[in-house]
């Protein structure tokens, strides 16, 4: 899995490469949380958000396909108690329906083949009223063309499945039936979209 062999190196990515983009990401989510959330995090890879959400909630399961990012996350995250780590598949679930609070999936929907069929498991596990954090890199640039990032991850192994301006973005929850979507950018050198969204009545 390309996930596993790049786990060793992606905190470089997060910390140095593309730092100023995860430092405005981390306080767009961070806002979002609130006291007392159980939240579910799918695609926590090493933890670049977990830090921050488990900061701000009661509880935190950090969720990922790859074991080794996994490994990289719950090392990041020793020293927090509040925290448990497993391995799930964002299509498929093993929570039961309606159990948390808040939950957040950062930098996955471009890579999957089925985004719309993830965003309702993600409504299945959430509680009526609550919260769907789901921040997203923008892979194609102002002129609607891939990015230099897209393009040389994509031949790495990454295989981004969509690649969205903020416009298109916000577009695709509007079309998945979220009228009331709010989407943030946090700027930097591969900028990060995080669409804010409520479950919906009839869900």
């Amino acid at each position: 899995m390309f996930w596993d062999r790049v786990a060793f190196i992606y905190d470089i990515f997060v910390n140095v490469i593309n730092r100023r983009t995860h430092t405005a990401l981390r306080g767009i989510v961070a806002r979002e949380i609130e006291p007392g959330d159980e939240v579910l995090e799918c695609a926590c890879g090493t933890g670049l958000l977990s830090a921050v959400i488990a900061e701000k909630c009661a509880y935190l399961s950090a969720t990922d396909l790859s074991e080794k990012m996994l490994a990289r996350a719950k090392k990041n995250l020793k020293g927090y108690r509040n925290v448990t780590f497993s391995r799930a598949d964002i299509m498929k679930l093993a929570f039961p329906d309606a159990a948390f609070d808040t939950v957040v999936a950062g930098n996955v929907l471009h890579l999957l083949d089925d985004p719309l069929a993830a965003l309702r498991e993600l409504e299945r596990v959430l509680r009526p009223g609550g919260k769907l954090i789901i921040p997203t890199y923008m892979n194609r640039d102002r002129e609607g063309k891939t990015s230099g990032f897209a393009a040389g991850v994509g031949k790495a192994g990454a295989d981004f499945r969509r690649q969205f301006t903020v416009e298109s973005y916000r577009q695709f929850f509007l079309d998945a039936g979220y009228p009331d979507v709010r989407v943030t950018l946090a700027e930097g050198r591969i900028p990060c979209a995080v669409a804010v969204l409520r479950r919906r009545p009839e869900a």
